[in-house]
């Protein structure tokens, strides 16, 4: 079938959810939140997505078979902000470009860069078929443009399809200028924290394939007992491949995950199975993205189980990460593409990737 596009105006929004598109088991509609924030809800059979198309096109919710996939927050809603941390309560968002992660007092950059919460200049739903399938999308841009530095297009995509709880997750950079840019990212996937929640990745739980963030970043005031888990988990990293006591998580661990294997396709697969024996699931490419953190978090406010999220650096700030080698250089009129693909797998799914796991962690013959 020939794509169709419809494009978006903030003036389509509004606090009445309307329908706009519908193809057999697939719609999107429209609506705007008390806060003001424009919302896209994209549905198939089995769920729905909430992308916010003029906010970095974050994910601010996700739903498939009645399971909600996100983190919990102290946030009911997105709010109008500048700042990710004014509304940390999405389910995703798109962390970088120029700059990423936490900075360093020496940094002089947001937590997590500029693309979190950017006013995205356009939007449009497209759909159409392509060797997956029937699709719909929803593609965003934002024109980034400093006098005398960057000049970028930063072009998120999110891509569901019929009857499917799994969907892809994009962004496409384009340098503008004719001068290479420093490109930092990170595909920020906040799944919800599972307790008693098993992790399979194609990597060891050794000190040398899941490695401990030992640095304190400054919003964390260490405590004895904080540092000993650190010290602990540094040792035995596979003390965190169930997550039985999560309330050790407070304040928040973090962990690299490095030599990750890749089926023949180049993808490699993680996922958190749950006691129901569903799960969370992650796939891309260690090739493009070859830098992957976990990130765990529980207290009265928060809770995050962020497994996986894949990028081109590691979040300890421009400085560190640029003395690490971590900072691609994206040259004049070069587009860099980043792309995940995640969800929410039944039982039968998830004994499907597990095996696909315990494959690519089998021995070599």
């Amino acid at each position: 079938m020939r794509d169709i596009s419809i494009e978006l105006k903030k003036s389509f929004f509004t606090p009445s959810e309307q329908e706009v598109f519908a193809a057999g088991d697939m719609s999107v509609s429209l609506f705007r939140y008390d806060s003001g924030v424009e919302a896209l809800r994209l549905k198939n059979k089995r769920g729905h997505l909430i992308v916010l198309p003029f906010m970095g096109q974050m994910v601010w919710e996700a739903v498939f078979d009645g399971v909600s996939l996100g983190m919990k927050s102290m946030f009911k809603q997105p709010r109008p902000a500048t700042d990710i941390l004014q509304t940390y309560g999405c389910f995703a968002y798109h962390s970088g470009l120029l700059r990423n992660g936490c900075p360093s007092p020496e940094d002089t950059h947001a937590l997590h860069g500029e693309m979190p919460c950017a006013p995205m200049d356009r939007a449009h739903i497209l759909c159409g078929e392509d060797q997956g399938g029937f699709y719909v999308a929803l593609v965003s841009e934002w024109e980034y443009a400093m006098g005398f530095g960057n000049h970028y297009l930063a072009t998120p995509r999110i891509v569901l399809r019929p009857n499917e709880s799994l969907f892809d997750l994009e962004m496409k950079v384009q340098n503008l200028s004719g001068a290479p840019m420093d490109l930092m990212y990170i595909s920020h996937v906040n799944f919800g924290l599972v307790k008693d929640g098993k992790i399979l990745q194609a990597a060891d739980f050794s000190p040398s394939d899941t490695c401990v963030r030992t640095s304190i970043p400054g919003h964390i005031q260490p405590t004895p007992v904080y540092q000993a888990l650190i010290d602990e988990l540094a040792k035995h990293p596979q003390r965190s491949e169930v997550l039985h006591d999560v309330a050790q998580y407070n304040p928040e661990q973090v962990f690299f995950i490095r030599h990750l294997k890749s089926d023949p396709n180049g993808l490699t697969h993680m996922m958190v199975r749950r006691p129901e024996q569903d799960a969370f699931y992650m796939s891309w490419a260690p090739k493009n993205m070859p830098k992957t953190i976990r990130w765990i978090l529980c207290n009265s406010d928060q809770e995050v189980g962020a497994f996986a999220l894949p990028g081109s650096c590691e979040p300890e700030g421009y400085l560190a990460e640029k003395a690490k080698g971590n900072v691609r250089s994206l040259a004049g009129g070069e587009t860099a593409h980043f792309k995940v693909r995640l969800g929410y797998l039944d039982p039968t799914g998830a004994d499907e990737v597990q095996k696909i796991i315990t494959q690519l962690n089998a021995p070599s013959a």
